[in-house]
């Protein structure tokens, strides 16, 4: 695998995703590039993550990024406005299937020297039994004899902070006390806890979910308390209040009504 030779000219793509099946870094051509405007109800979530990453483009701290909790509230949208924002400072993203994290020091040794900036970025990230990846994670975030390269951040989402099962959250821990000294005062680290910036979203409420609804809806010539309703009624059938929802309720709402 030789990622120096995929032919990718990162000062005109902005985004590239690992096919595993053809084992190749593709680049993405269509890339869509979301308004920051339009995610509702996270704000606190969105200048975190947009100071993080701003420091990270102008070579001050900034940290590996987890953001995690309720199901489409926007976790990997936010991650997708990141390119509307930064890609003309030199941002690029990677995206990277969990069960290719074993490519991830192949992917950073061909990085590490590139003036561009990269966030590796991995969608829905947990662990099962018998899967290893996440010793290359966590020595791909921390180093190991060879410093982590300046010029990439890890940013990855999960429906959950808890990303190993408790037995393998506590082999990981007993890994990490054998590197400290015997008489150190250890601390019991999940791999949650190698992400230096930690987000957290809450289920949507109702008035988030009912703005969404309308702001998708802008424009058109359409009763808002009718509107409001029909949207309630489709959430209810749905399980729950969230972006992803508002979305699927637009197109209902043209295909059927």
């Amino acid at each position: 695998m030789a990622f120096g030779k995929t032919g990718i000219d990162w000062r005109s793509t902005i985004a590239a995703v690992w096919r595993s099946n053809r084992h190749f870094l593709k680049p993405i051509t269509q890339v869509e590039l979301i308004a920051p405007d339009s995610l509702l109800g996270i704000d606190e979530q969105k200048a975190l993550l947009y100071k993080n990453t701003e420091n990270f483009l102008r070579g001050k701290p900034s940290s590996h990024a987890l953001l995690w909790g309720a199901r489409g509230v926007g976790k990997t949208t936010l991650i997708k406005t990141l390119l509307t924002r930064y890609h003309s400072y030199g941002l690029r993203i990677i995206e990277i299937p969990k069960a290719d994290l074993h490519l991830l020091p192949d992917i950073t040794d061909d990085l590490r020297e590139h003036h561009h900036h990269f966030i590796l970025y991995c969608d829905d990230l947990t662990f099962e039994e018998g899967q290893t990846e996440y010793r290359l994670l966590k020595s791909t975030m921390e180093g190991a004899l060879e410093t982590p390269p300046t010029n990439v951040l890890i940013y990855a989402t999960s429906n959950r902070r808890a990303l190993l099962p408790a037995h393998m959250a506590a082999n990981l821990n007993r890994d990490l006390r054998s590197e400290q000294a015997p008489d150190a005062d250890h601390e019991y680290l999940s791999l949650a806890d190698y992400f230096g910036l930690s987000l957290s979203f809450a289920p949507m409420d109702k008035e988030t979910y009912l703005a969404i609804v309308d702001q998708l809806f802008k424009g058109k010539t359409i009763d808002r308390s009718a509107l409001h309703e029909e949207a309630l009624r489709f959430a209810a059938d749905r399980g729950g209040y969230s972006g992803r929802t508002a979305r699927h309720f637009l197109t209902h709402y043209q295909i059927y009504m």
